[in-house]
């Protein structure tokens, strides 16, 4: 059984709040849940109180998903970011949501529109060590509360390579699970499915985030930054570009991967990509290809009456 969720940042962007910054948060409920999704991850514009995060999605039918959250374990002992991610677990446990999303944010650079990629922060080979340490002991605390910690590999941060995923995977222990993105790991030069493959044991939640492959090679020539390859229509919902989805779902079908969200997150600028619209297309898309890997799919909840 799989869970189909999407993300607001196609209706407004969270790294560019430019981007979509006048959608109301409701009309982005309302097209989601009309598209067909189960359920919603958080963004910019959501209450981040937990009995009024609850009422807004209740009013639309959705159920919740999960949240990014950025944490700093590069530069903060385990003890302070437990400290600092208390209120967004504190969210996340009180509306039902399995997984905590963590990217380590020390130094990115993904939501600064002028640094070109090729100027991301690299992790010093002294420092794998400690931080894989540091997040194993955060995974744990995080399960201990009833969540998985799933790391979300990234453009523009420390781990964003097939390298450096295996770095991670390898350095940490089982609490510690993965984010598969099939659109920044393609971005990055990296094989969806070969990650599928090689981590399914690990693998705890999936966005479908698709590539324009023609603007991918422009955006890796051209050194743009990854807001000004948003903007330029790098990444569209799953069957829409070049990612070997179906692929992926084999993959993780085989592994075991069941019971889980399959999340459409694919940021593009609204005004160029009609965010409904595409919407409806991720969801059909996903439907046909989970469905031709062997997957049911789980029945979103009834929409309120008015």
């Amino acid at each position: 059984m799989i869970h189909l969720g999407t993300n607001p940042i196609a209706w407004s962007n969270d790294d560019l709040p430019a981007l979509g910054g006048e959608t109301p948060l409701a009309q982005c409920l309302t097209e989601a849940r009309a598209a067909g999704f189960e359920g919603v991850e958080l963004g910019n514009k959501f209450p981040r109180e937990p009995k009024a995060l609850a009422a807004v999605l209740a009013a639309h039918g959705l159920r919740h998903v999960s949240g990014w959250y950025s944490g700093e374990l590069l530069n903060r002992d385990v003890e302070a970011e437990i400290a600092a991610m208390a209120p967004h677990l504190a969210l996340l446990k009180a509306n039902g949501a399995k997984v905590l999303i963590y990217a380590e944010v020390t130094g990115c650079i993904h939501g600064q529109q002028h640094v070109p990629l090729s100027r991301r922060p690299v992790m010093d080979e002294a420092a794998w060590p400690g931080f894989c340490a540091r997040l194993t002991a955060l995974a744990a605390y995080v399960r201990a509360q009833g969540l998985r910690l799933v790391v979300h590999h990234h453009m523009g941060t420390v781990i964003e390579t097939e390298a450096e995923i295996d770095r991670l995977m390898a350095g940490t222990g089982a609490d510690v699970s993965l984010l598969l993105d099939a659109g920044h790991a393609t971005f990055a030069g990296a094989d969806p499915v070969a990650l599928a493959v090689r981590y399914a044991a690990r693998i705890h939640h999936v966005h479908a985030k698709d590539i324009r492959l023609n603007r991918l090679a422009q955006a890796k020539a051209e050194d743009w930054s990854f807001l000004d390859a948003v903007i330029a229509g790098v990444f569209t919902v799953p069957g829409d570009g070049g990612v070997d989805f179906p692929g992926i779902f084999a993959a993780l079908r085989a592994g075991g991967y069941d019971d889980g969200w399959v999340v459409v997150e694919a940021e593009q600028d609204p005004a160029k990509a009609h965010p409904f619209t595409y919407a409806k297309l991720g969801h059909a898309n996903l439907t046909r290809m989970l469905t031709a890997a062997g997957y049911a799919i789980a029945a979103p909840l009834p929409v309120p009456v008015a």
